[in-house]
């Protein structure tokens, strides 16, 4: 009985999550567009942070909860399980929704910064392997860095705005009163805080009545419930046959989930204990995004068709298999 109160819990948490980063989005882009921010800067800051802010609070809440001898098993579990989920399962959904086609030179750059900050990660993380230290774990200057390269990000985002516009128009985002605005995001930020705190609390209790290691609730559960407006976003643009926001959204989700979350984690929770164990996952990561690089540049170019789709679901669900055997 008190198993189900917890699942219930963690139900509502996800609900309250899930609502709480979509009225922040709401509210953070009428903000923008009160300020002449253009739409498409809106698109690829706000609602691309807007959907990582749910592995932001559950991270944030998971570092202050729980640890494990040392290690954060559930903080870096939760970032590499999303990345993955991201990939592997929404990738594939949209791809097999409809085929994604994406402008020739629209992520040319962005798939292998993505790649290229996962492998940055890596060597950060494995401090006994690189640096013939103690123990591996994250600490404030490695956070700084993360942070850094986060901001050279928006930057490049910005300039690569300003030199090639985008002239196909975005959903057209409504334009609040100061109130609503103001309203709008308070209510996310507070259902953002109570629900991760909720779900991270209850996972826990439920993850130790059945035995079940931190690693595994990071990499399943948690990852699972805060990819979710990355699914909805990329399912829906896939319906709409909107490829570029498709793809975009995913990879988008990837680096700030890297660079903004591990960062703003370790930035408040320094140093957080990285598992080696998890490197196996961050592989198979790192090769989710190889994949997609090599399947939009080879092939049929700039284009993920639906046999490519069924690949990913298929490398999902042996994933997924392979963690569950591993447990």
């Amino acid at each position: 009985m008190i198993i189900v109160l917890n699942i219930t819990l963690i139900i509502i948490g996800f609900v309250m999550l899930i609502k709480g980063a979509g009225f922040l989005v709401d509210g953070a882009s009428s903000l923008a567009k009160r300020f002449n921010v253009s739409d498409i800067v809106i698109g690829l800051t706000v609602v691309a942070m807007g959907t990582s802010a749910p592995e932001l609070v559950v991270n944030v809440m998971s570092g202050l909860i729980i640890t494990t001898e040392g290690t954060h098993d559930v903080v870096f579990g939760n970032v590499i399980g999303s990345n993955i989920f991201n990939l592997y399962l929404i990738l594939g959904f949209s791809a097999i929704i409809y085929p994604l086609t994406v402008q020739r030179n629209a992520l040319w750059r962005e798939i292998p910064f993505s790649l290229l900050i996962s492998i940055i990660f890596f060597i950060l993380a494995n401090d006994v392997l690189f640096f013939q230290a103690s123990q591996n774990s994250l600490d404030y200057r490695d956070a700084l860095l993360l942070i850094l390269l986060f901001g050279l990000f928006m930057i490049y985002i910005f300039l690569n705005t300003k030199r090639n516009p985008d002239t196909t128009p975005l959903e057209e985002i409504p334009l609040f009163g100061n109130s609503k605005t103001t309203l709008l995001i308070v209510g996310g930020i507070t259902g953002l805080v109570f629900g991760g705190q909720l779900i991270v609390e209850n996972a826990v209790i439920i993850a130790k009545y059945f035995s079940v290691s931190e690693k595994l609730i990071g990499l399943t559960i948690l990852s699972a419930g805060t990819s979710l407006p990355e699914l909805a976003t990329s399912t829906v643009a896939a319906f709409k046959k909107k490829s570029d926001l498709a793809i975009g959204n995913v990879i988008g989700s990837n680096i700030f989930n890297i660079l903004l979350v591990l960062g703003m984690t370790t930035l408040i929770h320094a140093p957080l204990g990285y598992n080696a164990q998890l490197n196996i996952d961050l592989y198979i990561c790192m090769g989710g995004t190889f994949l997609l690089f090599f399947f939009m540049y080879s092939f049929d170019k700039y284009k993920l068709d639906r046999i490519e789709g069924v690949f990913y679901l298929l490398g999902f669900v042996a994933y997924f298999v392979f963690i569950l055997y591993r447990q």
